[in-house]
This record gives C-alpha cells, sequence and structure tokens, in this order.
C-alpha cells in the first residue's frame, strides 16, 4: 500500500514511521526547509520537501498511484485543499484528514473527506464522560457503518479474566484489535489470555457496545 502524509510534524513525522516499519511504501511531505532537513536526516528518502497544496508537487510525489493521501499539516484549510485535489486530481482511493478545529469536521465530511481525526474532539468526548471500571469507552465513531473503536479495562472481578479471545461470546459485531497490557499493545489471537488490568481495544457497532460492555462487566 503506498501511503503519502502531507505535513511533517509530529504527527506525519511518527505515522511515517509506523507504516515504514510495517513495510508501506510511504512518502511524508513537508514544505518547511528546516523541518524537512530535520526529519529527513532520520528518514532519508521517505521524505521529500514540498507544498502539499501544488498540483506539481502531488504529480511528483506520485499521488495518481497513492492508496491513501493522510493531510495532518496544522492547517484545517490546507488539509481539506489537500484531500479535495487528492480526489478530484488525483482519484486517489482514499483521503483522511487531521481536522484542527472540530467545528470544521461536518464541512469535510460534506466536502467528500473520507475520515477525519479531531484530537480536540477525542479528548472533549472522554472528559465528559463519567467512566466506571470496566465501562467500554468511546473513542472515536468511525465515519461508516456506525462503528465506534472502544477501550474496556479488565477488572479483577471480571468474568473475562483467565479466559481466552476464543472464549468469549463476543457479539457478532465486534472484534478486538490490540490488549494494552502494562506498557506494551499486543496485538491479540483467539489463543491469547485475557489478564486483570489489561485495557481491550475493539471496533463493535454502536448499537452492540452495551452487549460488549457487559461481557466484561464485573458483577
Amino acid at each position: 500500500m503506498y501511503v503519502i502524509i502531507v505535513g511533517g510534524g509530529n504527527i506525519g513525522y511518527y505515522l511515517a514511521k509506523t507504516l515504514a516499519a510495517e513495510h508501506h511504501e510511504v512518502l511524508l511531505l513537508e514544505k518547511d526547509r528546516l523541518r524537512y532537513q530535520t526529519i529527513s536526516a532520520e528518514l532519508g528518502e521517505l521524505v521529500m520537501q514540498g507544498d502539499g497544496c501544488e498540483v506539481a508537487i502531488q504529480r511528483q510525489a506520485g499521488f495518481g498511484r497513492a492508496d491513501v493521501v493522510v493531510a495532518v499539516t496544522g492547517s484545517d484549510d490546507d488539509n481539506l485543499v489537500v484531500c479535495q485535489m487528492a480526489k478530484m486530481e488525483h482519484n486517489v482511493p482514499r483521503t483522511i484528514s487531521r481536522v484542527n478545529d472540530p467545528r470544521n469536521e461536518a464541512l469535510f465530511k460534506t466536502l467528500g473527506i473520507d475520515a477525519t481525526v479531531s484530537s480536540t474532539k477525542i479528548i472533549y468526548n472522554l472528559i465528559e464522560q463519567e467512566v466506571g471500571g470496566g465501562e467500554v469507552i468511546p473513542l472515536a465513531a468511525l465515519n461508516r457503518g456506525n462503528i465506534e473503536i472502544v477501550e474496556i479495562e479488565i477488572g479483577p472481578k471480571s468474568p473475562a479474566v483467565g479466559k481466552t479471545i476464543r472464549d468469549l461470546d463476543l457479539p457478532t459485531q465486534a472484534l478486538i484489535i490490540s490488549l494494552i497490557r502494562g506498557e506494551q499493545a499486543i496485538l491479540p489471537t483467539a489463543d491469547s489470555t485475557l489478564m486483570e488490568g489489561d485495557g481491550v481495544i475493539a471496533l463493535v457497532t454502536a448499537d452492540k457496545a452495551r452487549q460488549l460492555r457487559d461481557l466484561f462487566a464485573e458483577p
């Protein structure tokens, strides 16, 4: 998969490193010369200097063959332009945009951006919720299919303690994608055993969230 990331700040930098480590083809575009020099010293040919809003730079970067374009600059205007041009000029299958001002999120969706990420909105939602032990915490609502990413902390009296994922009666519309154990993130298998204190990261449709909560809830 070829992923082009526009914006070489911390988000773009770490995203590029992560994708490259997973053996994806990645190109990180950064227009600021000093920032480009800093990150290219480590990432080398994964980084290209240029303004991702310019057609000539987009062509040079290979937007026409990109599978995904991700815009994560500090400017919502630039992010919107990058994603719209990726769609309209280069027929990129999927565009993802950082939204710095959560009030712009609805506009981005209306204008055809496939997925948006607003860290402000995520943090606000976490603050607004009263979270008890073992309760499901909605982290973000995915744009398609009414799917949520949720985190569940397994309490000491949870019936899930000591069971494998295979043993759980998961809802049909739920998928466990990661376990957080201490400071480690684990990609689980069906035979992974759940332990007290584990954080379970799962995808679940909104209508099945309560069923998933009940599965891990302490009596």
